[in-house]
């Protein structure tokens, strides 16, 4: 009898025993879960708005100030600093009073912060001025409230008769009056020709 009352009381503490490691798993379990789908639906991370041929206009009192086109934009407007991304490149052309282009930016990749409105630019950079002279870089940044454009990496600017490189540049956002922090050298060319 006593034998019969032992095994019932084993069997008895086995299935306690038995169902609350199956509750500890359960509760894990959903746990993690729980984190998971936090993450998976975390709204920040997910674009506002996505467009391909994306082409803008930007006037102010009636005048065409720039111009964008991109093959993709993306918008991500739950981000604690909003953007828009042009991950496969821009072109930007800014134009004077009466339609000229006076400045051209394009790059392989780009990123305009709307607080700060500030564009970064990067990968195959190049900047074109009315005079035709050229920057080449592979990081430039222009501050539309500051009226500036500016890169902390190597730089090489092509003028008509002189190739000048260097370390760090800024100028105004139309690139007349720049300069290069850091030259590292400079080519004269002969252009009489």
């Amino acid at each position: 009898m006593q034998n019969k009352q032992f095994k019932k009381l084993i069997i008895k503490q086995l299935s306690i025993a038995i169902l609350c490691t199956g509750i500890a798993v359960l509760f894990f379990s959903c746990a993690n879960k729980i984190e998971k789908i936090k993450e998976l639906s975390a709204a920040e991370k997910l674009p506002g708005m996505e467009a391909e041929h994306f082409e803008m206009m930007y006037s102010d009192s009636a005048i065409i100030r720039f111009k964008l086109i991109a093959p993709r934009m993306i918008r991500y407007d739950q981000e604690k600093e909003p953007f828009i991304e042009f991950p496969d490149g821009v072109e930007i052309e800014k134009y004077d009073g009466k339609m000229r282009v006076v400045s051209r930016i394009t790059a392989n990749y780009a990123r305009y912060i709307d607080k700060e409105e500030k564009w970064m630019a990067k990968n195959n950079v190049i900047a074109l001025n009315e005079t035709g002279d050229s920057l080449k870089t592979e990081e430039l940044i222009w501050e539309e409230k500051a009226g500036k454009i500016y890169s902390d990496q190597f730089v090489k600017i092509i003028k008509k008769d002189q190739i000048i490189n260097g370390i760090g540049f800024e100028s105004d956002q139309n690139m007349e009056n720049w300069e290069i922090k850091k030259p590292t050298g400079s080519l004269y060319l002969d252009v009489a020709n």
